[in-house]
């Protein structure tokens, strides 16, 4: 795992904002704070039940409805069920421009049916920038916790892992900067609409893959989602 301390990018402090604190969302709290970002967090509940992580880390801990407040990036890391359960415009206190990264993934045994997703057959990530009203980019969702938490490597390193982004352009730069900071490549998966291609039961879904690799991987998608990830009827 990089270091904190081993990457350009520490000299470039970005406010940023994480609104869930499992496995991913916990990780993610974990390392951007050891790179030294300014990171708040929150999950579903009070500021309180955070306070471990925030003394571990160094993060805030904040209400949900206060996480992307004046954020440069806004991270959205929950079950894909509880995306509708979060406030209308929860992120709309970020600062003008600031892209948001969601790290979901839908799976129906644990969330049950979405029928937002299955009737209409759309990417998840376009249904989670529905609801929300804002464009998202999807990324992190296809890497284990333990392997985003352990397995950055510095810039041209041999086998470096690397992660798709899908989403439009805007914030592009930054989501790519910050995949790159935490010991990853960041790969140009196209806009939203393609962020199919990333989803559970897909090549690259949890491959590890290097770069070339995911970019192989991302062609090598069907568009039909696996029988095991469709939502009986």
């Amino acid at each position: 795992m990089i270091a904190a301390g081993d990457l350009d990018e520490k000299e470039s402090t970005v406010r940023i904002g994480i609104i869930g604190a499992g496995k991913i969302g916990g990780t993610l709290t974990r390392r951007l704070t050891a790179l030294g970002h300014d990171v708040r967090v929150a999950n579903s509940r009070a500021p309180e039940t955070l306070a471990d992580l925030a003394a571990e880390t160094g993060a805030t801990a904040v209400w949900a409805k206060d996480a992307a407040d004046d954020a440069e990036l806004v991270i959205i890391s929950i079950p894909e069920r509880a995306v509708p359960d979060l406030a209308p415009g929860i992120v709309d206190a970020r600062r003008p421009g600031a892209p948001v990264i969601e790290t979901n993934n839908y799976y129906w045994q644990r969330d049950g049916r979405i029928d937002g997703i299955e009737d209409a057959d759309v990417p998840e990530s376009v249904w989670v920038s529905s609801v929300l009203g804002v464009p998202v980019f999807k990324v992190f969702n296809g890497i284990n916790w333990t392997h985003l938490r352990d397995r950055g490597t510095a810039p041209g390193a041999a086998g470096r892992i690397a992660l798709p982004i899908a989403g439009d352009d805007d914030g592009r730069q930054l989501v790519s900067e910050v995949v790159d900071a935490l010991g990853f490549d960041p790969v140009d998966a196209g806009p939203l609409a393609e962020s199919w291609r990333q989803q559970p039961g897909t090549p690259v879904y949890g491959a590890d893959l290097d770069a070339e690799g995911v970019v192989r991987a991302l062609a090598d998608a069907p568009r039909e989602r696996p029988e095991q990830f469709r939502a009986p009827r």
